[in-house]
């Protein structure tokens, strides 16, 4: 009791501590090519401002732009993060949480963090399966619903090559052979390869991509902390985008100092992969941006020394001014602290022109900034396989008037009929948003 006490006393003395300091710029400061990085603000804690968990109430969905209309595609989900799309128009989605990471909750702030991530609706026990839905009669509602696999260990990235169908735990990527059609798995899982985790795990999600050759598969994998506070060794193979080989399993470093990437598409003028990412905390709520860049073969893109190309972050030592010197600056800022996970791009979209040939991003949410970030789905336009412009809101309303979490968007995919499918993680709904 007297550590529970303590506890929460730390954590109301880290919210009064940290109360001051918000905000002085907009999100659109810290938005588009060319986003304004302001000086660091130290403080003693770290700023906090939690959108308490909700859900939406009985007839309640997100606000579509103009020109969109959506709807509940599939309810009563469990922690739906990641989604899928499988080429008979089947749409599978990742029930999953992170996995135990006792090394990752040890010490006080360790324990303030749990406290807030059970406030933001993220401490729920993982599902671990991956749920298939199917719209039979084309009205836009999954009226199909089957376990498609199970007993997996915090599954989010999914890719299909050929007659291979491919997960990503937090630990591994499993394969697993696939019939169009079927509507389970029960084969036995082949192991491909490992990824990092451990018992500190921070990061824990890890998306997967098929290459365009058809021979590898390119997986994320997030920090074990947020600026490397527990040693580099405990980064290694992290923060960062493995290229694996599909038939052998092996794998190389394909860009690293990426502190938390995760959603990755195809950009289809170029054929660039690009990824959004998260970038570090706790100094101050205007740094930094979180970020949508085409990924370099061999590139490095600075976590942990620095930041937005060579903005050195002082926190880190020993510095390493050779590593700042070649970190890449990333193409475009989605706004400090927006929590951007899901990407993709428009291929097939059946969506009005303002919403044509560009990236759909879901922006989680942000935990840490005043005011709130993200929680929406916005859409950034390309011209020549670049952004050409500024983000336009595809759907908002997460947040209620008292600053409540309704919902939180994750992952976006384009269903066959060229609707966009947004998985939210609190209201568990897959959201369908279509042409009005």
């Amino acid at each position: 009791m007297r550590a529970l006490l303590a506890v929460a006393a730390s954590a109301a003395a880290l919210s009064v501590a940290a109360c001051g300091e918000r905000a002085d710029l907009d999100i659109a400061a810290g938005t588009g090519a060319n986003p304004q990085l302001p000086a660091p603000k130290k403080t003693l804690l770290p700023t906090m401002n939690i959108a308490p968990a909700k859900g939406w109430p009985a007839g309640g969905a997100p606000n579509p732009a103009e020109g969109l209309t959506v709807q509940a595609f599939a309810d009563k989900l469990d922690h739906p993060r990641w989604i899928y799309v499988l080429p008979n128009g089947d749409v599978l989605v990742a029930e999953t949480n992170a996995p135990p990471k006792p090394e990752d909750q040890k010490g006080l702030r360790a324990k303030i963090q749990g406290m807030v991530m059970k406030r933001a609706g993220a401490a729920t026990k993982s599902a671990n399966r991956i749920t298939l839905l199917r719209d039979t009669d084309g009205d836009g509602v999954a009226d199909l619903r089957s376990t498609f696999l199970s007993g997996l260990n915090s599954p989010f990235g999914m890719a299909l090559v050929g007659e291979t169908f491919y997960v990503a735990d937090t630990d591994a990527v499993l394969a697993f052979p696939y019939k169009e059609g079927e509507t389970t798995i029960s084969a036995p899982r082949r192991r491909v390869t490992d990824l990092p985790a451990g018992p500190r795990n921070h990061h824990w999600t890890k998306s997967l991509i098929a290459g365009r050759d058809g021979q590898h598969l390119y997986a994320t994998v997030g920090s074990n902390s947020n600026v490397a506070e527990n040693g580099m060794a405990e980064e290694e193979g992290r923060a960062a985008i493995w290229e694996i080989d599909v038939a052998t399993g092996a794998k190389r470093l394909f860009a690293t100092g990426l502190r938390n990437p995760n959603g990755m598409s195809w950009e289809p003028t170029s054929g660039a992969l690009w990824t959004v990412v998260n970038e570090r905390d706790e100094i101050g709520s205007d740094l930094v941006p979180d970020y949508m860049t085409s990924v370099q073969d061999g590139g490095f893109y600075g976590w942990p020394y620095s930041y937005y190309g060579q903005h050195v972050d002082e926190r880190v030592k020993p510095p390493r001014p050779d590593l700042v010197a070649r970190a890449i600056k990333p193409d475009y800022a989605l706004g400090p602290h927006t929590a951007s996970l899901g990407l993709t791009f428009d291929t097939t979209s059946g969506l009005p022109a303002p919403f044509k040939g560009g990236a759909f991003v879901g922006q989680h949410g942000s935990w840490n900034r005043k005011p709130h970030s993200g929680y929406k789905v916005i859409f950034v336009p390309f011209a020549g396989g670049r952004p050409s412009g500024p983000p336009r809101d595809v759907l908002t309303g997460f947040l209620s008037a008292e600053g409540e979490a309704l919902g939180r968007p994750v992952g976006v995919e384009f269903d066959r009929r060229g609707a966009l499918l947004v998985a939210d993680d609190v209201g568990n709904i897959i959201w369908r948003v279509a042409r009005r």
